[in-house]
């Protein structure tokens, strides 16, 4: 029951978090915006959540995750509430900005509560079941939020979403607990202990593993869902608003099928979670370079090959929490989870305001209007998309180095010595 009800506060987080993205169009419409000043709606957003993730994670550690979970779900209401009444872009600013520290509180609450009710293998599972069911706050946002707003309007569906993190609070204050009634409670560590646990995460070759393995899995994902998926399908590629909508829906499908099977995997071969990792990295670049290189408009079937390989990056990014379990002390778990969470949704701002940053200066450099049917063209967005190769490919480089020290640990303190995979592949075929 607490896990359910903890699953619910997530898929209504990630509702709050992706309604804008499905509201892209409408929202350059509405508040008279161009594309980068669009984009800037989102990151700020963004900033806010990977800002908070360190200091939530230490706040976790002192007053666990119930209180934070409220609070969360209670910034959310208002800040779609906020947002349905805003009557210019400052105003949609602030709102945005209470849905991002909403939504920064939510995830790494479930994360902190679930080892207090789990365990053993069961805990990467469920983290995936976490993940996979989490996504289907993306399909609220893809089908009935968007079906509100283009048939009742913008009021309508952002209070309509408010709603939902209201019912959320309620479920939260009901049904949620920090932990089993029978386990033991330790002591809340003071300030200056939670601070020097911090610095101890911030350390760990593990931790750092898990902040860029989330950084390079989440992004492109995070990047389409959040922002550019519904322009780039509604308006580049022709499909229309519910053409994209439908489309959108494959990402979460894909999710809920690549997150449990990324589970197993994890719980089954521990020291190959860093090649599931660079697996799903490799298989998002040569989709995206087939989409972008293709001459012409790309046929469906290849828009729905990348997005079915871009929803593995969702689950993807959970490994990179297993890294900050298993590399850290439970007392530490909601300091390291912190600081694993800032990866993704970092590399995602940063792409998200250079891809609006790159449109406006196509649009202005080809003399354009600004309207969406110029702005978000597909040979502009081809362009603007190679951000991610940029962005993404940093972080490849700093996940390989944080992989070779974790692992140079492990064999200095444990005796375990990972090989290369070719290698352990050669071994295992000899075998049979």
């Amino acid at each position: 029951m607490v896990f359910g009800f903890a699953v619910f506060s997530y898929i209504s987080a990630v509702l709050q978090r992706t309604t804008l993205g499905v509201a892209g169009v409408d929202a350059t419409e509405r508040f008279d915006v161009s594309a980068t000043t669009l984009s800037a709606l989102t990151v700020v957003q963004l900033v806010v959540y990977a800002a908070l993730q360190v200091p939530i994670g230490v706040l976790l550690d002192r007053v666990g995750p119930k209180a934070v979970l409220i609070t969360g779900a209670a910034l959310m209401a208002l800040g779609q509430a906020t947002l349905a009444l805003a009557p210019d872009i400052g105003i949609a600013v602030i709102g945005r900005v209470l849905v991002g520290a909403g939504d920064a509180l939510t995830f790494i609450s479930v994360m902190r509560l679930l080892p207090a009710w789990f365990g053993g293998r069961a805990l990467p599972q469920v983290s995936q079941w976490l993940g996979t069911l989490g996504q289907t706050g993306q399909l609220l946002s893809a089908v009935p939020f968007s079906a509100v707003l283009h048939s009742a309007g913008w009021e309508p569906a952002f209070l309509g979403a408010s709603a939902v993190s209201v019912l959320s609070l309620v479920c939260l204050l009901v049904f949620v607990a920090n932990g089993a009634p029978d386990a033991g409670r330790a002591d809340p560590p003071g300030w200056r202990l939670a601070m020097h646990r911090l610095r101890e995460s911030l350390a760990r070759p593990g931790t750092q593993l898990g902040f860029w393995a989330h950084y390079v899995t989440q992004s492109s994902q995070t990047t389409l869902m959040l922002l550019w998926g519904f322009p780039f399908l509604a308006v580049g590629l022709g499909y229309g608003s519910s053409g994209a909508s439908a489309l959108l829906v494959l990402v979460v499908i894909g999710g809920i099928v690549v997150g449990p099977i990324l589970g197993l995997l994890s719980a089954r071969y521990p020291f190959r979670r860093s090649n599931l990792v660079l697996g799903i990295v490799v298989a998002m670049g040569v989709a995206w370079t087939a989409v972008l290189t293709w001459p012409g408009i790309p046929p469906t079937w290849l828009i729905v090959v990348l997005l079915l390989v871009v929803a593995a990056g969702g689950p993807g990014s959970l490994i990179g929490f297993d890294f900050a379990r298993t590399f850290n002390p439970a007392r530490s778990l909601g300091s390291a989870s912190g600081i694993v969470n800032v990866g993704g949704f970092l590399a995602s701002f940063v792409i998200m305001f250079l891809i609006g940053l790159v449109l406006d200066l196509l649009d202005r450099a080809a003399g354009g209007t600004g309207q969406p049917a110029e702005l978000y063209s597909f040979d502009r967005f081809r362009i603007a998309f190679l951000a991610q190769f940029l962005v993404v490919g940093v972080g490849v480089v700093f996940v390989v180095r944080s992989r070779r020290r974790t692992r140079r640990l492990l064999q200095r303190e444990e005796g375990i010595t990972v090989g290369p995979l070719w290698v352990a592949l050669m071994r295992s075929w000899r075998r049979r």
